[in-house]
């Protein structure tokens, strides 16, 4: 069975976009953030995207400034297959993206059940709570910044039960973030 993760930057107060759905708080151009997310995007994967987040990914990672930015990680997230799920969505014309308009547990249900790279989701917290509830999510790697949005949009907004998670690493960055790796308790 392929293995599903989550990877997203969270604000202190539980936020993964502020109020607008402005994300440039999350982004810090530290050497050593940057080493790290670098190593991170070298893992793979599938990547897995809602519509809004598909969109800002799309609108970023092909450019010239994502390249001289992180060269790496815009190398990484061009090339890599991507699945966007969306209902509203004609077509899907970044780089290696397939457009499924099914029914997101169901799909991602599907999907693990084939062989395959394990999937990665960034961002997408419509589609987070969704598989979290369902319980297809294996991990969720979070990296804390040291900010407070004050209101925004949350990753685990609508879940119905109690998600409970068992950290499996940590490690604390210079510019304040923190990275946390979480796996489902059963």
């Amino acid at each position: 069975m392929r293995k599903l993760l989550v990877f997203n930057q969270v604000s202190l107060d539980g936020f993964i976009a502020d109020a607008g759905g402005d994300m440039r708080w999350a982004h810090k151009m530290d050497a050593e953030w940057n080493a790290f997310a670098s190593e991170n995007a070298k893992g793979g994967g599938e990547l897995l995207f809602g519509r809004v987040t598909y969109e800002m990914m799309a609108s970023y990672w092909p450019t010239p400034m994502a390249a001289k930015n992180s060269p790496v990680v815009a190398q990484q997230m061009n090339s890599l297959p991507k699945v966007v799920f969306s209902r509203t969505l004609d077509k899907a014309s970044w780089n290696n993206t397939k457009l499924v308009k099914g029914d997101v547990v169901e799909e991602v249900r599907k999907m693990k059940n084939t062989p395959g790279p394990g999937m990665v989701i960034l961002g997408s917290g419509s589609i987070v709570s969704q598989l979290a509830q369902a319980g297809l999510i294996d991990e969720f790697q979070l990296a804390l910044n040291p900010i407070a949005l004050g209101k925004g949009k949350a990753m685990f907004d609508g879940i119905k039960d109690k998600l409970s998670l068992k950290l499996k690493t940590s490690r604390t960055f210079g510019n304040g973030n923190v990275f946390l790796s979480y796996e489902r308790i059963a």
